[in-house]
């Protein structure tokens, strides 16, 4: 992490959003000067016009329909950055996202860092402020992260040594594939709280997490299941070195 100014690569997943030009324009405002935007289109047929006045301002890529986890992965194996972020086609993040938290993980030498985030509605107004948890210690995260997802994956930042260490996001998960990896992560790197708002996360009627409640759930289960013994070890072994 010598490097002071290095490149960050954003990656936004698009599928039919009309919402996807506000989430470009987010990027690239950013007062951080080395970004790279790189748009992945999971197979849309509709708003891909939207997108055309930016192609010479990003990294277009077309693939046939195969969900958020694929096309994520997609972009960040075009990716050149040493830090990663995930930004849905319908959120908005602030000018500042990217200087601020990278700054954040440079002084506590962090791999993944999250923050907290507001909602927005259709109209791209805030209707409620700071909705995330307010963490103090990396136990009360763990805690949370054993029982449900804690982190708004439009919230994270990471480095490039995550991906080597622990490969990419499942395309097998439809919906629950950012709880899986943060799960993954937890196990090999500290994951870090940055206790600010950075990000604005759009709830509307069309979201896929409103669409497919039920199928969501079901996967969210099968995975905390599958990993809660492992997490349960961890926060034992977390628990103990605090009361050393």
């Amino acid at each position: 992490m010598s490097n002071h100014h290095p490149l960050v690569s954003v990656v936004i997943p698009f599928y039919n959003c009309q919402y996807v030009a506000q989430a470009i324009e987010s990027v690239l405002r950013q007062t951080y000067p080395h970004v790279e935007l790189i748009v992945v289109n999971d197979g849309s047929n509709k708003f891909q016009d939207l997108i055309s006045p930016y192609l010479s301002k990003i990294t277009y890529i077309e693939q046939v329909n195969k969900g958020v986890a694929a096309a994520l992965n997609h972009g960040i194996k075009k990716a050149k950055g040493e830090y990663l972020v995930w930004l849905s086609s319908d959120d908005i993040m602030d000018d500042h996202k990217i200087e601020l938290q990278l700054n954040f993980m440079n002084s506590v030498n962090s791999f993944l860092s999250f923050t907290n985030f507001n909602i927005i509605n259709e109209n791209s107004q805030i209707t409620s402020y700071n909705v995330g948890i307010n963490f103090q210690k990396e136990l009360e995260f763990l805690q949370a992260l054993h029982e449900f997802c804690p982190i708004n994956g439009c919230t994270v930042m990471m480095s490039r040594k995550v991906i080597e260490t622990i490969g990419y996001f499942n395309e097998q998960l439809k919906y629950a594939q950012d709880y899986e990896y943060w799960l993954r992560v937890t196990l090999h790197f500290p994951i870090h709280y940055f206790h600010i708002t950075l990000t604005n996360y759009r709830v509307h009627q069309l979201m896929g997490s409103i669409l497919n409640n039920h199928d969501q759930m079901t996967e969210f289960y099968s995975i905390r299941e599958k990993y809660r013994e492992k997490i349960s070890e961890l926060i034992s072994t977390k628990g103990n070195e605090s009361h050393a």
